[in-house]
């Protein structure tokens, strides 16, 4: 006959830390048998065992107590959801993380937390979605993470169905604005009125269609200047060192040898580190942080060089994209591009 498991709901101590005279909380529960004891929070955070107890941290804490009891879905929060699925299944790069993090901490929580699993309906979702004032593209990417974080609450087994399947945004995965394509003489003008290095890291960006990221986590051990190649093998998101976005990130890129002879410029002015950083702050020996460069470099150039509209690092994106189908081949986007008088 089934034994039916035992839903355990733990216990609570307050004990003083070993430095200093704060107060903590302290839950204990078993898995497998085996007694654990965990500290959740402070008695300046949690005033009551009431409060401490219906925090995520606990929450998640036991769902995996009790991951084999058929009582954990009749109590499940979306605040326990949201923190097991903050514990073990966040995404390990740092910039999609951080996207994620974004967009629980700012939209996801506030209105959902303290939900139960089995209330959050479809037309409550797609009703608050569609409300927010953000754009089609970010409401999408919000639905994203719920609809992963419902995945994952499946294949554990707290809940049989995903709502967000059903859940639809007005407007898509439109864009609220048409990107900013510039042509080759606005591509020019503003690099004229940049200095080094960023005029270097926009010269880059423009002939090689990389990622910010992509760009200020280049070493000059990725460049072969013999084979007039660049390997692109990371990307850098706040100072962290990452993967690549995409595997076809990962791939070897021509250079031009106009490109080439730019970069071996940039070699003998650049600051050298020991890391062989393209791009490094003098300051703190490390690469630059993309979106100063963006703000203090990029804008007050195009605004100098009188383009008109919104420029950013993506636009140099759609500049290659722009001229490669123009010209059929990265090369030719190369020479068309660095043509600078």
């Amino acid at each position: 006959m089934f034994k039916r498991t035992r839903f355990q709901n733990g216990s609570f101590r307050l004990k003083t830390r070993a430095k200093g005279d704060q107060k903590v909380w302290e839950f204990r529960y078993y898995v497998a048998g085996h007694r654990r004891h965990v500290t959740v929070g402070t008695l300046h955070e949690f005033p009551s065992e009431s409060a401490v107890r219906k925090s995520a941290k606990v929450q998640a804490l036991l769902l995996g107590a009790n991951a084999e009891s058929p009582m954990v879905g009749d109590r499940l929060t979306m605040g326990a959801l949201i923190a097991r699925y903050e514990a073990e299944e966040m995404p390990q790069r740092q910039s999609t993380a951080a996207s994620y993090r974004s967009y629980l901490d700012c939209h996801i929580k506030p209105r959902w937390e303290n939900t139960l699993v089995e209330n959050v309906k479809v037309m409550a979702l797609e009703s608050w979605l569609n409300g927010l004032d953000l754009a089609p593209k970010t409401k999408s990417s919000i639905k994203q993470v719920m609809r992963v974080m419902f995945l994952c609450a499946m294949r554990w087994e707290l809940t049989e169905k995903n709502p967000l399947a059903l859940v639809r945004i007005k407007g898509g995965l439109k864009r609220g604005a048409r990107p900013r394509v510039l042509e080759v003489g606005e591509f020019q003008r503003l690099v004229a009125c940049i200095k080094e290095p960023y005029k270097t890291m926009v010269i880059v960006a423009g002939c090689l269609g990389l990622r910010v990221s992509e760009i200020v986590g280049l070493q000059w051990g990725d460049l072969n200047f013999e084979n007039r190649t660049v390997l692109i093998q990371r990307g850098i998101v706040h100072g962290h060192v990452d993967e690549t976005k995409t595997e076809y990130s990962k791939d070897h890129l021509p250079l031009d040898p106009l490109l080439v002879g730019v970069l071996l410029k940039h070699r003998e002015r650049c600051y050298q580190t020991a890391e062989g950083w393209l791009f490094a702050n003098p300051v703190t020996k490390r690469p630059y942080h993309q979106e100063s460069i963006c703000e203090n470099h990029i804008k007050t150039a195009a605004t100098k060089a009188g383009i008109e509209g919104l420029v950013g690092w993506h636009t140099f994106r759609h500049v290659y994209r722009s001229f490669l189908d123009a010209t059929g081949a990265p090369l030719g986007v190369q020479r068309e591009l660095l043509n600078i008088e």
